[in-house]
């Protein structure tokens, strides 16, 4: 499983798992132990995490959202030290630590918040997902010495 089979529909708590694709619209599996099937049609908003990047002040504008979990797994594993229900000074003091250089203009607590539920979701549910990619940059790295 990867970031572009994990979605988030607009006013459903939680993150799904895409299952395929309908006529109207997308068959969905929630990832926590109840596996519930939902389908949501072309009236529902719904972001596929592959597709979502978090604001930043760099030349290319933002970062993908897989790359900012990574630099939380990284920097912080299981705990990150935040909620969802962290003041809001906390919150940006955060994600400031792991992504220096977010736009602090565009992206606003709320945006964090979800960062911060979505992380743990995928840090309980798919943890491998965290793990996977966080073990790929180092197998580039080992092979790029051996072909030299």
């Amino acid at each position: 499983m990867d970031y572009s089979e994990i979605a988030s529909v607009s006013g459903k708590g939680g993150l799904y798992k895409v299952v395929k694709p309908t006529r109207t619209g997308v068959i969905l599996e929630s990832l926590d132990e109840q596996k519930k099937k939902l389908v949501a049609g072309a009236t529902q908003r719904i972001s596929v995490l592959s597709d979502i990047s978090i604001y930043t002040t760099t030349q290319e504008g933002s970062t993908p959202l897989g790359e900012v979990f990574q630099r939380v797994f990284e920097e912080f594993g299981d705990d990150p030290g935040v909620t969802s229900t962290s003041a809001p000074d906390e919150l940006k003091a955060f994600l400031k630590h792991v992504l220096p250089e977010y736009d602090s203009d565009r992206v606003y607590v709320s945006d964090i918040k979800k960062l911060v539920n979505w992380y743990a979701h995928i840090l309980k549910q798919v943890p491998d997902l965290l793990k996977k990619t966080g073990e790929a940059p180092k197998e580039k790295e080992d092979a790029e010495p051996k072909s030299s």
